[in-house]
């Protein structure tokens, strides 16, 4: 949510962000509505003053002139009324269009439609490091080489027991699996990993609700452009009475995360606050249909580990807290020696309260491209004006935070990237060094 004086003052410059991120809204709407909104406000305030004014003069009145008075209030009253029924409606609308307004994008960020504009900002891979993305030859060495036909994350689960999606289809439906084996070891190590590196890099741990209440997410600002991709969760009294305070599983620990700081104000020496959840994510993967729907790589429910900071209202701060943040993920990839890249996302494929984001993509061989497997974003107050997420400054002043958000690790999806990539000649799988002493072994093999 971005604050309506500089809506009004930089008109031209949201209208730009409107358009770039292709959101659904009239600008000229949301003003219409906020003129409405302070012309019936003044209004307002100006009858009351009237009133206030009658109230002491009413007692000093002659019984006529007291009953002539009363009757003129009466009138003020019923107008004032029928203006407080104008005001909710104008509000309503004006709430609406104003939790759909986006943020202003970054310098930095590219303007384009889709995921086609994405521009790659560098490579990784474990013989060649870091890798410029004008260096298109060394570009092309970053992904695993092979010299055996390679099979995919399903062949290869189904060989060494590792992956059921049948059996999870009958069970949940359509995109349930089962993990068995030692992938369900090389999961839980891979967590275990990450919530130790979040713990030495001074992040305060953390295991969230997942059941959040609906202005978690409109403050995170996964409502109300993503509402339908959320589960609401009803009991059966709820189905029966109708839920008046409804809760949905979470997509992200994101929302529970920020909305843990809703309606506080800190201290600029406490900030950045940092923090990290761990937690199941559901999503209903809405619009997907058809799209990635092989395997595991696209499932309505999976586990990761996020990591939210709150610092100063200082951009050149924020970029600072992007930029380490995306160094963690990569560190969990270069960990586990997977190839990557880092994406600078477009206009058209970041969220309506991103200022700048990137996406980590991680080499998946079946696939022969990179898929995505984390995600790192700077809204700055965006987030922060929705949940009401101050600080005052050392000076008395006090101003909203800025929020960043990004993925640590997420499963299955990386278990891709891992068994692909770490495929052998003999059908066989090598255990990335990092995850030997939780699989207890150095080779995933077949099952006699």
């Amino acid at each position: 949510m971005l604050d309506i004086k500089f809506i009004r003052e930089n008109t031209e410059k949201v209208h730009k962000a409107i358009i770039d991120k292709r959101v659904d809204l009239d600008i000229n709407q949301l003003l219409d509505a906020d003129t409405k909104r302070r012309d019936l406000m003044t209004e307002l305030e100006s009858l009351q003053a009237t009133k206030n004014q009658a109230s002491k003069e009413i007692p000093k009145l002659s019984a006529e002139e007291k009953k002539a008075r009363l009757l003129e209030m009466k009138e003020v009253d019923e107008k004032t009324n029928a203006l407080k029924g104008q005001l909710r409606e104008v509000l309503r609308q004006y709430d609406e269009l104003m939790a759909l307004v986006p943020n202003i994008p970054s310098p930095e960020t590219p303007i384009g439609p889709d995921a086609s504009a994405n521009v790659p900002w560098s490579y990784w891979s474990p013989n060649l490091a870091f890798v410029d993305p004008k260096d298109k030859d060394k570009v092309a060495q970053v992904p695993t080489k092979f010299d055996f036909p390679i099979k995919d994350h399903m062949d290869l689960g189904r060989s060494l027991n590792l992956i059921d999606t049948e059996a999870g289809t009958k069970t949940a439906g359509f995109r349930g699996y089962y993990l068995k084996n030692e992938v369900v070891l090389m999961q839980y190590g891979l967590i275990w990993h990450a919530l130790k590196k979040m713990q030495a890099k001074g992040f305060n741990l953390m295991v969230p609700p997942i059941l959040d209440r609906e202005f978690a997410f409109f403050g995170s600002g996964h409502f109300p452009f993503g509402k339908a991709d959320q589960y609401q969760v009803l009991t059966e009294e709820d189905k029966q009475k109708g839920a008046s305070d409804p809760v949905y599983l979470a997509g992200t620990s994101e929302p529970s995360l920020l909305a843990y700081y809703s309606d506080q104000t800190l201290e600029e020496k406490d900030l950045p606050i940092k923090v990290c959840g761990i937690s199941p994510c559901f999503r209903g993967e809405i619009g997907s249909y058809g799209k990635d729907t092989k395997g595991i790589y696209r499932v309505h429910e999976f586990i990761k580990v996020e990591q939210v900071v709150l610092c100063r209202a200082d951009v050149l701060e924020s970029e600072k807290w992007l930029e380490a943040l995306k160094e963690i993920a990569q560190e969990m990839l270069i960990d586990l020696k997977l190839p990557h890249r880092v994406l600078n996302i477009c206009t058209g494929d970041m969220g309506a309260g991103k200022y700048k984001m990137y996406d980590i993509e991680t080499w998946m061989p079946s696939r022969n491209e990179f898929g995505e497997t984390h995600s790192d974003s700077n809204l700055t107050d965006w987030q922060a004006r929705r949940l009401n997420i101050k600080y005052k400054t050392a000076d008395g002043k006090t101003k909203h935070v800025f929020t960043l958000n990004n993925t640590v690790i997420a499963s299955p999806r990386i278990l891709i990237a891992i068994l692909e990539n770490y495929q052998q000649a003999d059908g066989s799988v090598k255990v990335p060094e990092i995850l030997k002493p939780y699989v207890g072994k150095d080779v995933i093999t077949s099952i006699k």
